[in-house]
């Protein structure tokens, strides 16, 4: 038997990232966002979802550029505080200990301490509701260099334990099941 909910964000577990923004150390600035995703594989594209009173929601519409930096178990203290402290009243990479990185082709710093920075540039934002989704494409991806398999060449950031947030908690994510194709590949 099942118990109706009312309509909402049931969709989880989701991805916890950091999301980077700023075009200048004096207006450098982390959000923490579960409403990311992939919209689109060629040409690489992916979106954030950001609260307009948020502060850096004023900094991604000015620069239109963001990054969006993968976490881990290990950043977990610092993915959940940057979600709860506003920019606007603490400096939180220094607050956290987090380091700045130059990226390729955006403003925006990386976050030295993330296995993956996903460096974007904003082509829309949509006016949804609570939220503004900045939709952008990827410019360029920067993977830290010891998780990249050296025979497949794939990054593998099940070695960096990965986090996600499932209905207002963050988990670490479990034990491998499979691969894509699994169920229907051939027996030797």
């Amino acid at each position: 038997m099942k118990t109706a909910f009312k309509p909402g964000t049931m969709i989880y577990p989701l991805p916890a990232v950091m999301v980077s923004c700023g075009d200048s150390p004096e207006n450098y600035n982390i959000i923490t966002i579960a409403w990311t995703g992939t919209i689109c594989s060629d040409p690489p594209m992916c979106y954030i979802s950001v609260r307009p009173n948020r502060h850096s929601h004023a900094i991604i519409e000015r620069t239109g550029e963001f990054v969006i930096n993968l976490t881990t178990t290990e950043l977990a203290r610092a993915t959940d505080w940057c979600g709860v402290k506003s920019g606007r009243d603490v400096n939180k990479f220094r607050e956290m200990g987090l380091h700045t990185e130059t990226a390729q082709l955006v403003k925006a710093p990386l976050i030295k301490e993330s296995p993956l920075n996903i460096e974007c540039k904003v082509v829309e934002v949509k006016r949804l509701g609570s939220h503004d989704m900045f939709i952008a494409n990827v410019v360029a991806v920067d993977a830290e260099e010891d998780l990249i398999d050296k025979t497949t060449g794939q990054f593998q950031l099940n070695h960096a334990g990965p986090l996600a947030y499932s209905h207002g908690k963050y988990y670490g994510l479990g034990e491998k099941l499979g691969g894509f194709g699994f169920s229907v590949k051939k027996r030797k």
